[in-house]
């Protein structure tokens, strides 16, 4: 399949998806979109999208998903299946479960439809930029063909193995975000109680063994309570850990460190902060005091 001039079907208008389209349609290529609340669409269309109708996926040679959990996968790959003809490459960049992927990609296969995990990395910002990096699992010539697309919205793809590995990947990055995110919190109120300027803990640490990205985002926000925009939502952070803990769960490992962190954001997730960023954890640590 040629696809050095992509005609892509994008599906999922979220906070990744919509800046993953966008940064499509601003280097020039075909792009149909399609979201179940049509309106999530409708700044995409301003700037040159068509509007996707599923009934028509099979024009598209490339199917890209970019969707919440494994439910939403799932309930958009049954509308899809009557309508997909043989050849067709989906490319699922939404964050699932390992036995999910499998599932749906064996579903796919007897369509004759290539399936390619492709999770990403990088966050709202990263989407913007063009910077993500992506955990590939599945045919190792699909996922260099799909050279096109990948370099309009990635700084590095990584083939991790067959189908699958691109998710079990995304969900050790994740468990590391996660577990991380509650010991960022810990470490700026702690610092913040022992007369810490915490505004400076980020610049002070930068370039050391605490630095990571996470802390460089998160610890700015949860020093000075300025949670918006939404950067990571509580809830996707919370749905990955889960997929994290229950896949170690298959394999019989113990992974204490990560089932106290998800037990957190459950926790905070079930007071209100579902879609909150991730940053707010510090209010739940604050009030632990």
């Amino acid at each position: 399949m040629d696809l050095q001039q992509p005609k892509i079907a994008f599906i999922g208008m979220g906070l990744m998806g919509t800046r993953m389209a966008t940064r499509l349609l601003h280097a020039g290529l075909d792009v149909a979109v399609w979201n179940r609340s049509a309106s999530a669409c409708e700044p995409l269309l301003e700037i040159g999208a068509t509007a996707l109708q599923l009934a028509d996926i099979g024009d598209y040679p490339t199917v890209l998903l970019c969707l919440a959990d494994d439910h939403a996968v799932q309930s958009v790959f049954e509308q899809l299946s009557p309508y997909l003809t043989a050849g067709q490459i989906i490319v699922d960049f939404s964050s699932l479960s390992v036995a999910c992927t499998h599932q749906l990609a064996h579903q796919a296969a007897q369509l004759q439809v290539t399936w390619i995990d492709s999770p990403v990395s990088g966050g709202v910002v990263g989407a913007e930029q063009g910077s993500l990096v992506v955990f590939a699992g599945g045919d190792s010539q699909v996922i260099e063909a799909l050279n096109p697309i990948y370099q309009v919205l990635t700084q590095r793809v990584t083939r991790m193995g067959e189908v699958g590995t691109g998710q079990a990947t995304k969900i050790c990055n994740q468990l590391i975000v996660a577990a991380n995110s509650s010991l960022i919190a810990e470490a700026v109120a702690l610092a913040d109680l022992a007369g810490v300027d915490t505004t400076l803990l980020a610049p002070a640490l930068a370039g050391g063994f605490a630095d990571s990205k996470p802390f460089q985002i998160l610890a700015p926000r949860m020093a000075t309570h300025q949670f918006e925009p939404v950067q990571w939502k509580v809830k996707t952070l919370s749905k990955d850990l889960n997929n994290a803990v229950a896949l170690a769960a298959t394999f019989k490992l113990d992974i204490p460190v990560a089932t106290q962190a998800l037990q957190q954001l459950h926790q905070h997730q079930t007071q209100g902060f579902a879609e909150a960023d991730l940053s707010t954890v510090i209010q739940q640590v604050e009030l632990s005091k």
